[in-house]
């Protein structure tokens, strides 16, 4: 654990006290009962958290912040901070972490319902504890409704920006990166989920405890829902991830090869301004560009140490039809089936399997050329070793409109994310030399028959 982190953890819990403490001293509880509804309240939450589902992130998550900022625009005073602390004591004593991932667990949710009560103040919101026995859902809606709404949300922003600057801090990652990983998977939730939360709030004021822990189970049904959906999601990664290890298991050689061109990928489209759903869809595709050497029939040819025969190469080239119609069998993939297919083909029509050329190669596959073709370059040959920056550059330069789409390359190299292509630590074991050559390549070929060699193209 680095002084970095310790620093701030130790920063995020000097800001919660300070905080805890202002709540107590500008927003005091009036009557001893308010204490046991904020206590109640983060009962009903300790249910929801005890019925946490793993993300597609491996973070854990759960309907329990519903009830704790249903205590927040309740009860927005100290015994709320109180209850919440309270419970992610009990919880994180539970849990078998370090403690100084503990600290900022229980830290980062002191501050959230802190800033959400004094949002919701400042906002010009008032306790509705009491205020919910004689006025209407619509009148409490129309007065306190948006600054509710806006306070549950600056809240829940300000307690994932706290987790994901830790874990960008612990694992060297971009704040960016960190947060579209993680904020993925909830971040629709957590805005849909908001109205009810004050819904919520209202039940309990006006009809009591028991109303509202009534009401508190079919919410726990939604979690139930979006806990199957998410686990849905992360059965298809894992099963991308199983294919993706048969064939390193098949191929050696190759080993974390499909993973940095997927790392390669997602970098390239995000140079070229795509959507975020775009990119993850690209991402997909490139991790399985290479699946279809799974099959028996090319051990033979893979395992190769010298140069392929017509009927060698002719079979490596079935290797993208082969992995499209593998992964047409998955429903839920079908959209990236043109992505694969069509990864070797060329922008001037000399690739394969049929030949495409400029517009209409699939721009997944564009995409995927350079990133496949980027990582043969850059690791090591028995020949030679690994081009620097400017050799790369030079040669996508060099064969810009030949082998890759212009529009694509202009704006690759003109981007600042072109260096991270370079920076970027290694993922999987490093490439060993490819096993065959072009039909008829010399022993020391010109380098993009060498590159198109490595990567059967």
């Amino acid at each position: 654990m680095t002084s970095r982190i310790r620093i701030y953890v130790a920063s995020v819990a000097i800001a919660a006290i300070g905080a805890s403490i202002a709540v107590y001293v500008v927003s005091p509880a009036n009557g001893s009962s308010m204490l046991a509804d904020a206590l109640f309240l983060c009962a009903l939450a300790l249910t929801g958290e005890m019925l946490g589902f793993l993300l597609s992130t491996r973070a854990v998550g759960s309907m329990g912040f519903i009830p704790i900022f249903a205590a927040a625009i309740l009860v927005p005073a100290w015994p709320t901070v109180f209850g919440v602390v309270l419970l992610r004591v009990g919880l994180e004593l539970l849990q078998p972490r370090e403690a100084i991932k503990k600290t900022l667990n229980i830290a980062s949710h002191a501050l959230m319902v802190t800033i959400a009560i004094f949002a919701y103040r400042l906002l010009g919101g008032v306790g509705l504890l009491h205020l919910a026995q004689t006025t209407s859902l619509t009148h409490l809606t129309q007065q306190y409704g948006l600054p509710a709404i806006v306070a549950f949300n600056v809240a829940l922003l300000a307690n994932h920006s706290i987790v994901y600057l830790a874990i960008a801090f612990a694992t060297g990652r971009s704040f960016k990166a960190v947060w579209l990983e993680h904020s993925r998977s909830t971040f629709v939730v957590d805005i849909l989920t908001t109205p009810l939360i004050f819904v919520f709030a209202w039940v309990y004021g006006a009809f009591g405890p028991l109303a509202a822990a009534a009401f508190w189970v079919p919410i726990l049904g939604l979690r139930q829902v979006q806990r199957v959906n998410l686990e849905l999601e992360r059965t298809n990664e894992e099963l991308l991830e199983l294919m993706v290890k048969s064939l390193e298991a098949r191929d050696p050689y190759t080993s974390g090869h499909s993973r940095r061109v997927q790392h390669y990928s997602t970098i390239i489209a995000r140079a070229m301004g795509l959507p975020e759903r775009s990119i993850a869809e690209i991402g997909r595709a490139a991790l399985l560009h290479d699946v279809g050497k799974i099959y028996e029939k090319y051990a033979s040819v893979l395992a190769k140490q010298d140069k392929l025969t017509p009927e060698e190469w002719a079979i490596i080239q079935e290797h993208p039809d082969d992995g499209a119609k593998l992964v047409a069998t998955m429903t839920r993939l079908r959209d990236i089936v043109p992505a694969i297919r069509h990864h070797h083909e060329n922008w001037d029509g000399t690739g394969y399997p049929h030949g495409l050329a400029g517009e209409f190669i699939p721009l997944a596959s564009r995409v995927i050329r350079f990133a496949d073709t980027i990582d043969a370059m850059t690791t090591e040959r028995p020949y030679r070793g690994p081009l620097t920056e400017p050799e790369v550059r030079s040669e996508l330069v060099r064969w810009r409109g030949v082998q890759f789409d212009p529009s694509i390359a202009d704006r690759l190299l003109s981007s600042p994310l072109w260096s991270s292509l370079f920076s970027s630590p290694s993922i999987g074991e490093p490439t060993q030399p490819a096993r065959f050559a072009l039909i008829g390549g010399r022993r020391r070929p010109e380098l993009m028959r060498e590159v198109r060699s490595a990567i059967g193209g």
